[in-house]
C-alpha cells in the first residue's frame, strides 16, 4: 500500500466525527520501532540520500572540470554539498554514531574536551576514535575524553593514538583550531590592553565569529553606546536565548562595529540610517555568510546584529521530518509531481525565530531542481541555492514588490513558486492566481495555528473579493504547517524520573500521561556536553493540516472558511496533527521536560 493510500485510509475511517481531530495518526514514538520496519525506515532513508546525489552528480562532475581550468579546485563532495544533495555523508542521527570525519567530530564533542588538550580529532572508524597528540595523554585524559564522546551519543570503544610529525602537527593544529571558541576571551584582554592594535582587532572579530558558530549561535547582538553609564553587550541568541557573552568599554564597541561595518560594506560614519550588508567568512573549510544589519541606539549610539548564516547547519527533509513521518511522507509527493501542472498552494506558518525559513530551503532542497525550475522571490535572500533562480525583492523600485516579482515570475515558465512572506493582500491574491495557473506556491505567513493562517489570509484579501478569493485558496491550499521551535534535553545529563513524580494531577491530566510514564527531567545544573545548560538545540512542533481532497470535494472546506474556521477539522479528508499530540511525543520520549512543555499547550 502506498503512503497515499495510507493517508487517504486514515481520512475514511470510522472513528466518531467528535474525536477526529484528537487522533493522533503518527507511530507512537515518531521513529519506527526496532527490527524490520526500522530498517526499512533506515533503506528509505540512505535510498533518498543516494538518489539526491545522483540526481546532481553529472552536473557537479561537469562544473568541477570546469572550475579546475580557472585555478578553483572544487571536489565533487564539497560541490554536491552545496548543491543541497550531501545526504549520504549525514551522520544518522538515531542511535549510536559509528562513523565521523574529523570536522564533524569537532561540531559534536565540546570544545571543552578537547581543545585543552592539544589533540587533533582525526576520525572515528569502526567504535575505535583516533587522535594526533602534541603531548602525551593520561590514562585518565583517555578515559574522560572516550566518556565525554560516549555521552555526546558517539560509539567509542577505545581511542587509537597517532603519532605525527611534530611541525605537521602543530600546523595542522593551527588550521582547525585557530579560530576556536577558546581563544577569544584571550583575544579580547590582549586588544583591550592595546585598544589602538588593528591586528588584535581583526583578530578578535575572527574569533569572536567563531566562537558564536561553534556555540551554535544563530544571531550575534552588538549595542554600542557612548554613554559613560549605558553597558556594551556583546549578546549571542543560542537555542533561542540571548546570552550575554562580552562586555566592552564604549571606545572598543565603537573601532569593533566600524570594522564590521566597514566589512559588509556600509558607510561606517552614518550612524542614523537603518543598513543592510554581508560579510563573508571562512570556518572549519565552509563559506559562512554574515548578513549585518546597522540602526541607531539612543542618542549617539548604533546597533548591529548579525544573523550567522551557515548552509551546513540547514537540517535536510528528512531529518527536518524525522518525527513526523507521514507529514515529510505527504509533502514529499507534492515537491514532486509526476506531471508539470499539479499546482498547489503549500503555507508555513508560525512566528518569528520559529524555523519557517529553515523549512522553507528544506523543501527546495527536496525537489529535483535538476528536471524543475525553482524561482524564488525573497526579502533578503539569505542562502545562495544551486540550480534555482533567486529574485530580491526591491521595496520602493518600481517592479520590485512581492506582487511584481510573482507577476513577473510566471512568465518564467517556473514550476515551483517559492514566496519569502506574505505581507499585504496584494501579494496573497497574486500567490492564489499563481497556484490557480498550475505553479505550485510555497510561502510562509506569520500566524499563531494552523487554523489562524487561513484567518490571516482572510484579512488581508480586499474585501470586495473576499468570496472569490476565499474560494481560490479554499481550492488551492494542500498543506498548512504551523510550527514552533522547542528546546530539546541534554541527553548525558538529563534527570529519569516517573510521572506521576515530577507532575501534578491535573498536570498528567492536561499532556493525557499515566503516572508510571517514563520521562526525562531537566537537570539546571548541566554538564560539559550542554555548556551547563541542561538543553542541546532545539526540535520542530508542528501543528499541521494535510488537505487530501480533489479540487470537485473541496466544498466544505470553503463553506467552513466562510462561516467557522474551526470546521476544517471535521471535514473528511483533513489530516490534523494537534500540537498537543507533538508535545506528548516529545515528552513521553525523554526530548522535552515536562513542565516546559505544558508552556507550549495550545489554549
Amino acid at each position: 500500500m502506498s503512503d497515499q493510500d495510507k493517508i487517504n485510509d486514515d481520512t475514511v475511517s470510522d472513528e466518531p466525527e467528535d474525536d477526529k481531530r484528537h487522533v493522533d495518526r503518527r507511530q507512537d514514538s515518531g521513529m519506527p520501532p526496532d527490527g524490520i520496519e526500522r530498517r526499512q525506515w533506515q533503506d528509505r532513508r540512505r535510498q533518498r540520500a543516494k538518489e539526491g546525489r545522483e540526481r546532481y552528480l553529472d552536473m557537479v562532475q561537469k562544473e568541477r572540470m570546469l572550475l579546475l581550468d580557472h585555478g578553483v579546485v572544487r571536489s565533487t563532495d564539497q560541490l554536491l554539498d552545496m548543491a543541497g544533495a550531501g545526504g549520504s555523508s549525514e551522520l544518522e542521527e538515531e542511535g549510536v554514531r559509528d562513523r565521523a570525519t574529523g570536522d564533524q567530530l569537532r561540531s559534536i564533542l565540546p570544545v571543552q574536551s578537547w581543545l585543552p588538550l592539544s589533540i587533533h580529532l582525526i576520525d572515528l572508524r569502526d567504535s575505535v576514535l583516533r587522535i594526533a597528540p602534541l603531548h602525551e595523554l593520561s590514562e585518565r585524559q583517555i578515559k574522560t575524553l572516550t566518556s565525554t564522546a560516549q555521552r555526546s551519543g558517539l560509539n567509542v570503544e577505545r581511542v587509537e593514538v597517532e603519532m605525527w610529525d611534530r611541525a605537521q602537527l602543530v600546523q595542522t593544529l593551527r588550521a582547525v583550531q585557530d579560530l576556536s571558541a577558546d581563544r577569544t576571551e584571550k583575544t579580547l584582554a590582549q586588544w583591550l590592553a592595546d585598544v589602538d592594535n588593528g591586528l588584535l582587532l581583526n583578530q578578535f572579530q575572527r574569533d569572536m565569529l567563531a566562537e558564536a558558530l561553534q556555540l551554535r549561535a544563530s544571531d550575534i547582538h552588538l549595542l554600542q553606546d557612548s554613554n559613560p553609564d549605558s553597558p556594551n553587550w556583546i549578546k549571542y541568541r543560542i537555542d533561542g536565548d540571548l546570552v550575554p557573552m562580552h562586555l566592552l568599554p564604549s571606545d572598543a564597541m565603537a573601532r569593533l562595529t566600524t570594522l564590521l561595518k566597514r566589512d559588509a560594506g556600509l558607510n561606517f560614519g552614518d550612524k542614523t540610517t537603518p543598513k543592510d550588508g554581508r560579510i563573508g567568512f571562512s570556518w572549519q573549510g565552509r563559506n559562512i555568510d554574515v548578513r549585518v544589519a546597522a540602526g541607531p541606539q539612543a542618542q549617539d549610539g548604533e546597533k548591529l546584529t548579525m544573523r550567522l548564516l551557515d548552509r551546513a547547519a540547514l537540517k535536510g527533509f528528512d531529518e527536518l521530518f524525522r518525527r513526523h513521518e507521514d507529514v515529510g511522507n505527504f509533502l514529499a509527493k507534492l515537491l514532486s509531481p509526476e506531471i508539470k501542472g499539479g499546482g498547489g498552494l503549500i503555507l508555513l506558518s508560525g512566528p518569528t525565530g520559529s524555523g519557517k525559513t529553515t523549512t522553507l530551503y528544506a523543501c527546495v532542497q527536496q525537489i529535483d531542481r535538476r528536471r524543475r525550475h525553482v524561482l524564488t522571490i525573497e526579502d533578503p535572500i539569505e542562502y545562495e541555492l544551486r540550480y534555482a533562480t533567486q529574485w530580491q525583492v526591491r521595496p520602493g523600485m518600481t517592479g520590485g514588490e512581492f506582487p511584481d516579482l510573482i507577476r513577473a515570475a510566471m512568465r518564467h515558465d517556473p514550476d515551483y513558486i517559492i514566496i519569502g512572506e506574505m505581507r499585504d493582500g496584494d501579494t496573497v491574491e497574486t500567490s492564489l492566481r499563481a497556484a490557480e495557473s498550475g505553479h505550485t506556491v510555497i510561502s510562509t505567513v506569520h500566524a499563531d495555528t494552523a487554523l489562524q493562517t487561513f484567518e490571516r489570509l482572510r484579512s488581508l484579501m480586499p474585501h470586495a473579493r473576499e468570496r472569490s478569493s476565499t474560494f481560490t485558496l479554499s481550492q488551492q491550499v494542500k498543506v498548512v504547517l504551523n510550527q514552533r521551535l522547542v528546546r530539546t534535553l541534554c541527553q548525558g545529563c538529563a534527570h529519569h524520573d516517573a510521572a506521576g513524580n515530577y507532575l501534578q494531577e491535573h498536570e498528567l491530566g492536561q499532556l493525557g500521561i499515566e503516572p508510571d510514564t517514563k520521562i526525562r527531567r531537566h537537570n539546571a545544573s548541566g554538564c560539559d556536553l550542554c555548556n551547563r545548560t541542561g538543553v542541546v538545540g532545539r526540535t520542530l512542533l508542528l501543528d499541521a493540516l494535510l488537505i487530501t481532497l480533489g479540487p470537485g470535494q473541496r466544498n466544505g472546506i470553503y463553506e467552513a472558511l466562510m462561516r467557522n474556521v474551526n470546521d476544517i477539522l471535521q471535514e473528511d479528508g483533513v489530516i490534523v496533527h494537534t500540537r498537543r499530540e507533538g508535545l506528548v511525543d516529545l515528552v513521553t520520549n525523554g526530548l522535552v521536560d515536562a513542565k516546559a512543555a505544558l508552556s507550549h499547550l495550545e489554549d
